[in-house]
């Protein structure tokens, strides 16, 4: 069907709404596109597989409300978000329009906190490399699943988020949920000990690039710091994640001695669980990236940016909840943590007899 326009020419009609009743692209066109000549109608590039729709959102990079994070969680399982399509006909078109003057504009749209957690790494994200090679990607609009309560959980996402990264939580309630939701994160809920709520969960999140995970129980209850971690691991491995950071707690594994022994007895129920799964994480290193930071006691006060990593298993100390979480994020982007296990203490508070070596990130 056609329609006559205001300067008397005829024109093929076109929809205002796709089919899923959402604007049309006719605004893209026009904001890229010079005016139609008389005789034509240019066609739109075609979509990039498995997308639905032209949408601007992965050139632009424009920071999405809470209200439209939520949206498309709800959406996610009936299609993909163009946020996490890999670069469309569209993107391109953009970037080249564009030209150097949005160039310019994407690299200074970067958040300044970035900085401190790559200096010395590469920016450029390798999409092809995997555990072997020693996944590096670029905390800016990367994916990352976030499992656990509050505590350093909540702060790891803060991070994230303030970093540029596209951040979910997986929570077990609604306790937290707005939160999150007021830093632009996505809340999913489930329980990591349940096979269904996993299997949900990785299905919902297109191109995951990593999973932290600050899940934990209590000595009457670690099954969630065992099985709980673990179907999280398995699952993880099996979508193609490229890495992924377990905290766990000095006491676990190799560092068993360092705790007082009173300690170690009242948390020993935990500490067994959570050595359980670092072995499973260790096992999936061809296939998966790991990181495992083992912080000593856990302190809720003001972070005091005294927080070191060493691979001293005889240290021990306590250390604050943002601390661990500024290491945390450090572990994660580092080339240099692939497959590491570290102790996380506070260098003015550690119980340690002798000097020890820190690790620089």
């Amino acid at each position: 069907s056609c329609c006559q326009s205001g300067d008397g020419r005829t024109r093929p009609a076109r929809a205002s709404t796709t089919a899923r009743g959402r604007p049309s692209d006719r605004h893209h066109r026009a904001a890229l596109s010079p005016p139609d000549p008389p005789s034509a109608s240019p066609e739109l590039p075609e979509l990039a597989p498995g997308r639905t729709e032209h949408n601007s959102m992965s050139a632009t990079k424009t920071a999405p409300c809470a209200s439209n994070a939520l949206q498309r969680h709800q959406a996610r399982r009936s299609r993909p978000h163009a946020a996490f399509a890999r670069p469309s006909a569209m993107a391109a078109s953009c970037r080249a329009a564009a030209g150097p003057a949005m160039a310019e504009h994407r690299r200074g749209w970067r958040s300044a906190r970035v900085a401190p957690y790559l200096a010395g790494h590469s920016r450029r994200r390798d999409l092809s490399a995997r555990a072997s090679d020693q996944y590096v990607f670029d905390p800016d609009n990367s994916s990352i699943l976030v499992a656990g309560g509050g505590g350093v959980g909540i702060m790891v996402t803060r991070m994230l988020k303030d970093m540029g990264a596209w951040v979910w939580m997986l929570q077990r309630n609604d306790d937290r949920r707005s939160e999150i939701e007021s830093m632009m994160a996505i809340v999913i809920n489930g329980d990591a000990r349940n096979d269904e709520d996993i299997e949900r969960v990785f299905d919902e999140i297109d191109d995951l690039d990593a999973v932290v995970s600050t899940i934990g129980g209590s000595p009457a209850d670690p099954s969630s710091d065992g099985m709980g971690n673990i179907k999280l691991i398995e699952a993880a491995a099996a979508k193609g994640v490229k890495r992924f950071v377990l905290v766990t707690s000095i006491g676990t594994g190799d560092s068993k001695d360092a705790p007082p022994a009173q300690v170690y007895d009242v948390l020993k129920p935990v500490l067994l669980e959570k050595e359980k799964a670092e072995e499973r994480l260790k096992e999936l290193s061809d296939k998966m990236e790991f990181v495992i930071v083992r912080p000593g006691g856990l302190k809720s006060e003001p972070k005091t940016d005294n927080g070191v990593l060493t691979k001293d298993t005889s240290v021990c100390g306590p250390i604050h909840r943002e601390d661990v979480a500024s290491l945390v994020c450090k572990c994660l982007f580092s080339p240099n943590s692939a497959n590491q296990v570290y102790s996380a203490v506070d260098k003015e508070q550690t119980q340690a007899a002798a000097s020890y070596e820190t690790v620089e990130l």
